[in-house]
């Protein structure tokens, strides 16, 4: 890891007036969470299938018993590690405004992140496939599935974007309007392939943004936008850079 390049790095998030950081599966990695997609991730293993929404409808108890063994057994007990706390830190020192994510684990809030746009929605909350009712999973019993509504006894399902289904429209709006206000913009643990993803971080260097990128190897940002290649875990970078700004 260039310390040189941390060093820079800290100093562009010191001076910045509007930093936004925008994580993907490999900030969650050193939490336990294997990532979707590459070497070691879950669609390797798994068919994806029982994530595409009209297999979700059609056979909502198949679909339950793989989500409850992926997501829900496997999350129970897992924590925020460094790059989430410190992450934390900086928006509580003013040093961040927010976080957009593509991660669905809720690591941002449990850090103590308050302002953390979901792209992909979260695990932590079900939705009524049938009168829209919201529901914390606290409130399920995943030991009956599928989990149905306490209001309509339609089929509850994770408030989580599922393969062909679109992104949420609060998530993303409030996505672009960060990346409008942004003057660095941190992306971490992300190659960020997937649409509008990847449209976040070159729009913020359009308007003139510095990109600051933490990757253990370099995406198609790289060479193209980043101005700041950090080639680290997130956890290690991300330690550097929160000592450096003295959290």
């Amino acid at each position: 890891m260039d310390i040189n390049k941390i060093e820079k790095a800290a100093e562009l998030i010191r001076e910045a007036k509007y930093a936004v950081a925008f994580t993907g599966a490999g900030i969650s990695v050193e939490s336990g969470i294997p990532p979707f997609r590459g070497k070691n991730g879950l669609w390797n293993s798994t068919d994806p299938i029982f994530l595409e929404i009209g297999f979700f409808n059609k056979k909502p108890l198949q679909s339950w018993l793989k989500i409850k063994e992926i997501f829900y057994d496997k999350l129970a007990d897992v924590e925020p590690n460094i790059a989430h706390k410190v992450l934390a830190k900086m928006e509580k020192r003013s040093f961040l405004e927010s976080v957009i994510t593509q991660n669905i684990d809720h690591l941002h809030q449990r850090a103590g992140n308050q302002y953390v746009y979901e792209l992909h929605g979260t695990y932590k909350q079900l939705v009524c496939t049938e009168c829209s009712s919201e529901f914390d999973i606290s409130f399920a019993d995943l030991n009956y599935l599928p989990p149905t509504c306490y209001i309509c006894k339609g089929i509850l399902k994770p408030d989580m974007v599922f393969f062909n289904e679109p992104i949420p429209f609060f998530a993303k709006k409030k996505a672009f309007e960060e990346i409008a206000k942004t003057d660095v913009l941190i992306i971490i643990g992300t190659n960020a392939e997937v649409l509008p993803a990847a449209d976040f971080p070159v729009k913020a260097k359009e308007r003139g943004a510095k990109i600051i990128e933490i990757n253990i190897k370099e995406s198609h940002f790289t060479k193209t936008i980043t101005d700041i290649f950090i080639q680290a875990k997130a956890t290690e970078a991300m330690l550097k850079i929160g000592e450096l700004l003295y959290l």
